[in-house]
């Protein structure tokens, strides 16, 4: 028998199990934050979407640096994804 796409086969899909908590992501950004407050900056976590995307506010001096979107790209973005379970994407407000 064949199943349209979105029907369920009841089996659950791995990802859909996992809850992604946004204190889950405040402590992986803690990690994180040392080496922001060292440049004059901080990151603080805005927003945790259903699907994944986690919206992070640069400030200080991370508000006006040229590098603001490789540090999303090359530090933020990864490491979220390798500590926090369900972190599909990160995003700069």
């Amino acid at each position: 028998m064949s199943r349209r796409l979105g029907e369920s086969s009841g089996e659950i899909n791995a990802s859909a199990g996992r809850v992604l908590k946004p204190e889950n992501v405040r402590r992986a950004l803690d990690l994180l934050r040392p080496g922001l407050v060292a440049d004059g900056g901080n990151a603080e976590l805005v927003s945790v979407g259903e699907d994944g995307t986690v919206r992070i506010e640069l400030q200080g001096a991370c508000t006006r640096c040229p590098a603001r979107e490789m540090t999303r790209r090359l530090v933020l973005e990864p490491a979220l994804r390798a500590r926090v379970p369900g972190v599909t994407s990160v995003l700069l407000s």
